[in-house]
């Protein structure tokens, strides 16, 4: 789905509007092991960020809020005036700029970059900068690891805890995000490295934060989100890693239903 929109959607199941908005240096495929069951209660639009999949990149400069400002306008063209989310890392500082906007119903952010120390900022970035270098030096061999258990968790095991767990799409989702993005070092910059974030006073919206408990990407910049977004509450996973979508999917869809209930705001 992608007519009249600029990013790349994939919509199915029916209910409340639920969106996914997956880390940088991945894909919607990110979230292909949740997807079934997310779809059983909810319409679930699962989005390539700019510059990622098959989303083209901006001609502006890739900062959060512009990135948002797509989403936004994305949503406006589906029909969408407030939304739940659920986002991870680069996705997950999108939903709460949403929240900020007052386009979100309630919010699941999974380890939301933003908050992060200066050194912690340098270490960030260079794990994904290796990350990049990395898979695009093995492209020729992703597809072959991702048919196999074994080839997954060479691919994933940075960023899940289990990755013996992930499915092929959620590996081929490292191809997409960190070895054919056309706009990955603008968007680390803009985006994650010089990110600060504002206004969170704004939310008006139910927040779950989560982070896992071998989250090695993040640091402690998750917690940091809590006295900044008013209600908003903290939840460790244990046994995830930083994009924990098939490390701890129970706890996922528990916290996504638990901050939907919480919402009492119309879509």
């Amino acid at each position: 789905m992608g007519v009249g929109t600029t990013l790349l959607w994939e919509r199915g199941g029916a209910g409340e509007p639920l969106v996914l908005l997956h880390g940088m240096g991945s894909s919607h495929d990110d979230f292909a092991g949740l997807r079934g069951r997310l779809e059983a209660s909810y319409d679930v639009l699962a989005a390539d960020l700019p510059g990622h999949g098959g989303s083209p990149s901006l001609i502006e400069e890739p900062t959060v809020g512009a990135i948002t400002d797509v989403v936004e306008a994305d949503l406006d063209t589906l029909g969408l005036s407030r939304v739940h989310v659920l986002g991870n890392s680069l996705g997950a500082r999108v939903g709460l700029e949403l929240a900020r906007r007052h386009r979100a119903r309630s919010v699941v952010a999974i380890a939301p970059s933003g908050m992060s120390m200066p050194l912690e900022r340098v270490y960030q970035g260079s794990v994904l900068s290796v990350a990049r270098v990395v898979l695009q030096r093995v492209r020729p061999v992703i597809e072959p690891l991702s048919r196999v258990r074994l080839g997954r968790a060479l691919l994933l095991g940075g960023l899940r805890a289990r990755p013996l767990r992930a499915t092929r799409e959620e590996a081929l989702a490292v191809r997409d995000g960190f070895a054919d993005s056309d706009d990955f070092w603008r968007t680390l910059w803009s985006a994650i490295l010089t990110d600060r974030p504002t206004g969170l006073g704004d939310v008006d919206c139910p927040v779950i934060l989560a982070q896992g408990l071998f989250d090695g990407v993040s640091g402690g910049q998750t917690v940091r989100y809590v006295p900044a977004v008013p209600g908003a509450r903290f939840e460790l996973l244990l046994g995830a890693g930083h994009a924990p979508q098939s490390d701890t999917p129970d706890d996922i869809v528990r916290l996504v239903d638990e901050a939907a209930a919480r919402s009492t705001t119309p879509p």
